[in-house]
């Protein structure tokens, strides 16, 4: 029998602190060639995008993929497929529409813990759409963050969408009036967009601050400017494969070199202790987000153990 978790199950069981525990132990694993990753695959189609995540868990026992379907303007088809290694069996397919959003967010959350300046407690986002919640959730949860202010170009439910927050973290979380304002003497900026365009300008940032960079996983996003990454004295990814693939904030410095592909720190290099972090306190850090199926797969992973702790779930005749 195949175990099925669907979003409503998903929702009962994932909390932010799970995938923020999960997140960093499949980075960490990784880097210490424990897990294996497959960059995004994708096929293109006037109907849509199929996008195919892979990754292989050794540690867990499991090998698996999420696959998700996305139709202009509309969101389709979200599922992660859990192989058990040694039957070669499908063991669990989990709906993985608020798993991707929340593992997305952790991976912000744990590169900020690892690259943020101690005591970092403010906090600004650029962006406040749906995947901006888990951004802005995973950093408060990882930090202990005392004040967030966000930013969006559409006003019109911003201050709708910051009261939400404000009530789910029990922080305030304030609509700025501009990037500008919103950047301003925080510790950490977060951006979240779809934007093929810049949204921050580098001349904004502070020494010290750290930036996360996570809606520019298409070649044809740019969400920061080439000032950012000239200033950024650290720059991190979650998977030198996938950036190589999907960094289109990055394409302009590797093509004057400016950062090499090949060599740039993954954060779960950071993570393990193989490669520095920040050096001062005066650095601007920059972590490009981009998705990993391995993070895909250690969280399903742990919510299939917690739905048959919990009596959770539906047996499918598989």
């Amino acid at each position: 029998m195949v175990m099925f978790l669907g979003e409503q199950d998903v929702q009962d069981l994932l909390t932010m602190d799970i995938a923020l525990e999960q997140v960093e132990r499949a980075l960490k694993d990784r880097a210490l060639g424990r897990a294996v990753d497959v960059p995004r695959a994708r096929i293109q189609t006037t109907a849509g995008i199929q996008h195919v995540l892979q990754a292989c868990a050794p540690e867990l026992g499991y090998i698996g993929f999420k696959y998700y379907f996305t139709p202009p303007g509309k969101r389709g088809a979200t599922y992660v497929h859990l192989i058990n290694m040694q039957t070669g069996k499908l063991e669990a397919i989990v709906e993985a529409v608020l798993l991707g959003m929340t593992r997305t967010g952790a991976a912000s959350g744990v590169a900020a813990k690892y690259l943020a300046n101690p005591g970092a407690s403010v906090l600004a986002q650029l962006g406040a759409g749906y995947q901006g919640m888990g951004q802005l959730e995973a950093v408060v949860r990882a930090l202990n963050i005392r004040e967030a202010r966000v930013y969006a170009r559409t006003r019109d439910k911003l201050e709708a969408w910051c009261k939400k927050m404000a009530d789910r973290l029990g922080i305030p979380v304030l609509a700025a009036a501009s990037a500008p304002e919103a950047i301003s003497g925080a510790h950490l900026v977060n951006i979240m967009t779809k934007s093929v365009t810049p949204v921050i300008d580098g001349d904004w940032l502070q020494p010290g601050q750290h930036v996360n960079a996570a809606g520019s996983n298409a070649l044809s996003r740019r969400e920061i400017d080439a000032k950012t990454v000239q200033r950024a004295t650290l720059i991190t990814v979650d998977s030198r494969g996938t950036a190589r693939n999907e960094c289109g904030d990055l394409i302009a410095a590797a093509e004057t070199g400016r950062i090499n592909w090949d060599t740039l720190t993954e954060i779960g290099e950071v993570i393990a202790g193989r490669m520095p972090g920040r050096a001062s306190k005066d650095d601007i850090t920059l972590y490009e987000s981009h998705g990993m199926g391995i993070q895909d797969l250690y969280t399903a992973a742990k919510l299939l153990e917690l739905a048959r702790r919990r009596n959770v779930g539906t047996s499918l005749p598989m």
